[in-house]
């Protein structure tokens, strides 16, 4: 993730030098890509600890498979808004 800075540094330099009009450094693209990146690691930072607990209740309860299931999906409906972001945008 630090491999950007120095390009990032280097542009907000050369824009200082120029004496350009200060505008986003980042493009409508870039932030929706950033958009869909973050939504992807919420809901597998989500899922780690649904997913265990879910393992662990079907483990003892067959019956929960169904509950354990969805349970598991939903953080993935997070990341699937974010696409539809990302497409609609």
């Amino acid at each position: 993730m630090l491999e950007i800075a120095p390009a990032f540094v280097d542009a907000v330099l050369l824009a200082q030098e120029t004496g350009a009009a200060a505008g986003p450094t980042i493009t409508k693209n870039g932030m929706a890509a950033l958009a869909v990146g973050l939504a992807a690691i919420g809901a597998g930072y989500a899922e780690r600890g649904i997913g265990s607990a879910a393992i662990g209740a079907i483990a003892e309860d067959e019956s929960l498979f169904g509950t354990g299931l969805i349970m598991t999906v939903l953080p993935e409906t997070l990341v699937i808004l974010a696409l539809v972001t990302f497409f609609v945008g």
